[in-house]
């Protein structure tokens, strides 16, 4: 089998979510590199905070509680986070009220917006509030920006607390664009810090649809706070097809799953 490095490295993380843990002699056999190749790719992704190595392989961290700066993570899985920022604007019409959750898929998601009139977007990220005042300012789509106020998370570019959830209370949002730090079947969605995710689990509560965003390598991941479990989802826009293990389910059949 012969990948390329990223194919590769997207191969192991989608065997470690679906079996929890990778063994290097099965990966030199299964891609036909030398172990030294597989050592550093997982090194890699150990770098990247999606598995931790053990002797002889990886297993998936089970429970994630910090989570790097943003800047340090815009570079993260950028090439699939673009993918689904691309697709997921095909969902927004026109007139809708949107709001847009944190973290830099959301990023790759705003810089997509183009081409849409008459849209109301809220938002309580700094970085993708900036994109879209220039977004607007060039004309690429018409409409207004309503940036949430409360407590700045200057790390995670970030503003959340009371002030925020109680913004969101005040508006009749079509479409909840969410984002997760870990994603799966036993614990839904979840993040890594709690204000964040307070503010995630009110936007949740007030849209009349949820949309999720994210790519594969948060699937099988959970982290500190969860947000809401996936039957309260209604949209799921990821790089990679449905997960097999998830087939079974029949509370998950609702979930419109869309492969960018």
């Amino acid at each position: 089998m012969s990948v390329l490095p990223e194919e590769r490295k997207n191969e192991i993380l989608k065997e470690l979510n679906k079996m929890g843990k990778v063994k290097v002699i099965e990966l030199v056999e299964q891609f036909n590199v030398s172990e030294e190749t597989v050592r550093r790719d997982l090194m890699i992704l150990e770098e990247k905070g999606l598995l931790k190595r053990v002797y002889g392989g990886a297993i998936k961290k089970v429970f994630e509680f910090k989570e790097p700066p943003f800047t340090q993570r815009t570079t993260v899985n950028q090439e699939a986070k673009v993918r689904v920022g691309k697709k997921a604007v095909e969902l927004i019409s026109n007139g809708d009220v949107i709001v847009i959750d944190v973290g830099t898929t959301m990023l790759e998601f705003a810089q997509c917006i183009k081409n849409k009139k008459d849209i109301t977007i809220l938002t309580n990220s700094l970085p993708v509030s900036s994109v879209l005042t220039e977004l607007l300012n060039q004309n690429k789509f018409t409409g207004q920006i309503l940036l949430l106020g409360g407590q700045i998370d200057p790390k995670q570019q970030s503003i959340s607390g009371g002030l925020t959830e109680q913004m969101l209370n005040q508006f009749n949002i079509d479409k909840a664009f969410i984002s997760a730090g870990g994603v799966s079947f036993q614990s839904g969605v979840s993040n890594y810090h709690l204000h964040e995710a307070l503010v995630s689990r009110k936007m949740v509560e007030v849209a009349k649809q949820v949309i999720l965003l994210t790519d594969y390598s948060k699937f099988g991941v959970d982290t500190f706070c969860k947000v809401c479990p996936l039957e309260k989802v209604d949209v799921i826009v990821c790089e990679q097809p449905f997960p097999e293990e998830w087939r079974n389910y029949s509370k998950l059949e609702e979930i419109n799953w869309i492969q960018a």
